[in-house]
């Protein structure tokens, strides 16, 4: 067989294969090189969701004949400096997105540089370049792609409906908007509805941009982080453990400026999150990573949404700590939308119970017509003073004998509530404190407190599960017990994962894992730890192993402990259906203040919900 050299145009639609997936990533590379050109504005179009319509217009410095001319050929570029791939400081610096477009849909691009008396203007219809041409327009530079991948009508047929392509592209722009938000974005088209994101500048400028993108619950409900090591910073806003998703769309991650959808960062934010959010629910984040461009490789990935860091390990290490740290930050800090649909399910509730009420009342008006309605005969009789009702019941005319019949209200005889802490009327420092003073306890499961403004309703098992979880936890914070075993078990591995496993021995064994060299290819275990239980420390070793070579970084043990700790907690915690004294709902509340991320459980439950006096009234309709 014989080798031939493909042909430019083919090159380029092959190359458009890799670089060019749907109408976002045209969005994705004709947006960053408009944030490369400096613009204050960028404007972009969408007609058949991406399919037949992408245009972007911007600001930007524009580009001269000769550089227009250049900018629709392979591996031409401004943006990469004395060609040195470990030093990359722009968004796109490849040379590929204009030329692989042209190659599978008709590019048409139209610019002007401000020194310039008028602009020039360019088409690649299908891989085939037109020679530039003077046209009138303003400073910057506006690029219209029409019917993409018309010219490889295969592609086309895998591109997802124009509403999940709009959808796609108006991701891919609050992705972009938000690594730039001192850029005014527009977003229109006669597909979609108009988003407009305003410029934000000065200090504050990327929290605004974020509550632009997010939204204001998110606001209302994230967390500062901040974190900084050996070089590598990291910035922006976590959502709490209890304001999560159903899926990962609303986790922002940037690297350098660059918005990237990296595996090892979605799972150092998992790990964050480990112990404050159910394991099918996903976080909401905005996290902003810097660090020397000669310390992460953006060139792994056609799209380059992913990147490569030199230290993995220390870049994992520092997000997840970053964010536990936040929710140790935190307290007992819980979300406010827990509130708001615990008030829409009461509004809900009580709009069903006025429409029962009114029709009752219709048909207590046709049972009895007016004037001639006797209590005799109604079906709830009040019950005498001698049967439990008021005293001097009898006082009112109603017959001593009336309520004798108990029989009715044998269902009535076990509380549903313990009220019994309105007998000691809370001090105002009680009051005052942020869960309240205890007030009843509803159900032998849930905790009513009173506040100044409201009142708090709390989940006795899920606070208790939380405080006992963190002891447990403070305890694994020192060296845990290990247990010895009577004869080591040795465990044969290749050599690279020995040499791995002993290079961090000290490591395991401030974990409670103690393990040697035991000759080439293998270690003996000769501790494991205590809270482990009856363990397969050949399985254990083993998994280290893997997860060392993947990360570089002796996680697996330390997340075990939490999850075993997390277990223990769960089962020696306060049970639903136990009542507790005055005393003892006190000082859960008080605890629970004192306590990190005690707003939520180990498994993402909200441990209190609170509700505001002045939200409650408006139920009743008192304001």
């Amino acid at each position: 067989m014989l080798v031939r050299q493909l042909s430019p145009v083919t090159i380029n639609r092959i190359a458009a294969g890799e670089v060019v997936e749907r109408p976002a990533s045209v969005v994705k590379e004709l947006v960053e090189n408009a944030i490369d050109a400096g613009a204050s504005r960028i404007e972009i179009v969408t007609a058949g969701g991406g399919k037949t319509l992408v245009r972007v217009t911007d600001d930007g410095s524009g580009m001269v004949r000769a550089d227009l001319a250049l900018s629709v050929e392979r591996h031409c570029t401004s943006k990469l400096i004395e060609d040195d791939l470990l030093d990359i400081r722009h968004l796109g610096f490849r040379g590929e997105a204009l030329p692989s477009i042209g190659s599978v849909a008709e590019l048409v691009i139209e610019t002007r540089h401000a020194d310039e008396p008028h602009g020039w203007g360019l088409a690649v219809i299908g891989g085939a370049k037109d020679e530039p041409r003077p046209v009138g327009v303003s400073a910057g530079t506006r690029i219209e792609v029409r019917n993409l991948f018309f010219a490889t009508p295969a592609r086309l047929k895998f591109l997802k409906s124009e509403r999940a392509e709009a959808a796609a592209v108006t991701d891919m722009v609050k992705r972009l908007a938000l690594a730039a938000p001192a850029i005014r974005f527009t977003l229109a088209g006669a597909d979609r509805s108009t988003l407009e994101l305003p410029a934000v500048s000065g200090e504050g400028a990327r929290d605004a941009r974020i509550g632009q993108i997010l939204g204001r619950d998110f606001a209302a409900n994230a967390i500062p982080i901040a974190a900084e090591r050996e070089g590598v910073r990291l910035e922006g806003l976590a959502g709490l453990g209890t304001f999560h998703k159903a899926n990962s769309l609303s986790q922002f991650l940037f690297v350098n400026g660059r918005p990237v959808r990296d595996k090892a960062l979605l799972g150092a934010v998992r790990a964050g999150y480990a112990d404050v959010m159910a394991g099918d629910r996903y976080p909401a984040v905005a996290l902003f990573l810097s660090l020397d461009p000669h310390e992460v490789d953006v060139n792994v990935h056609p799209t380059k949404a992913e990147v490569r860091f030199r230290d993995p390990g220390l870049v994992r290490g520092l997000v997840v700590g970053a964010l536990r740290a936040a929710h140790l930050a935190a307290g007992h800090r819980t979300s406010s939308t827990h509130g708001s649909a615990t008030l829409a399910a009461l509004a809900q509730s009580m709009d069903r119970a006025r429409s029962a009420s009114a029709g009752s009342g219709i048909a207590m008006r046709a049972a009895y017509p007016a004037g001639v309605y006797d209590w005799r005969s109604a079906p709830e009789r009040p019950l005498a003073a001698d049967a439990g009702g008021p005293a001097g019941a009898g006082a009112v005319g109603i017959p001593a004998d009336l309520g004798r019949d108990q029989s009715r209200f044998a269902d009535f005889a076990a509380p549903s509530a313990d009220a019994r802490p309105h007998l000691a009327e809370p001090s105002e420092d009680r009051l005052a404190r942020p869960l309240g003073a205890p007030r009843a306890q509803i159900h032998a499961t849930y905790i009513v407190a009173q506040t100044t403004d409201g009142l708090v309703i709390v989940d006795q098992h899920a606070a208790h599960e939380r405080l006992v979880y963190e002891r447990l936890k403070a305890q694994l914070a020192g060296r845990p017990a290990s247990q010895l075993l009577l004869i080591p078990e040795i465990v044969d591995l290749p050599e690279e994962d020995a040499a791995r496993l002993l290079e961090r021995a000290d490591e395991f064994e401030r974990l409670g894992l103690v393990i040697e060299s035991f000759g080439p290819g293998a270690v003996a275990v000769r501790e494991t730890p205590a809270l482990l239980g009856k363990v397969d420390a050949a399985t254990l070793v083993r998994d280290l192993a893997d997860h060392i070579a993947e990360w570089d970084r002796a996680t697996t043990l330390a997340e075990r402990l939490d999850h075993v700790a997390a277990t223990m907690a769960c089962h020696g915690s306060v049970r639903a259906g136990r009542r507790l004294r005055v005393e003892e709902m006190d000082a859960l509340l008080r605890d629970m203040e004192a306590t990190p991320a005690s707003g939520q459980c180990n498994h993402g439950r909200p441990t209190f919900v609170e509700l505001k006096l002045a939200d409650i009234e408006r139920l009743f309709g008192r304001r």
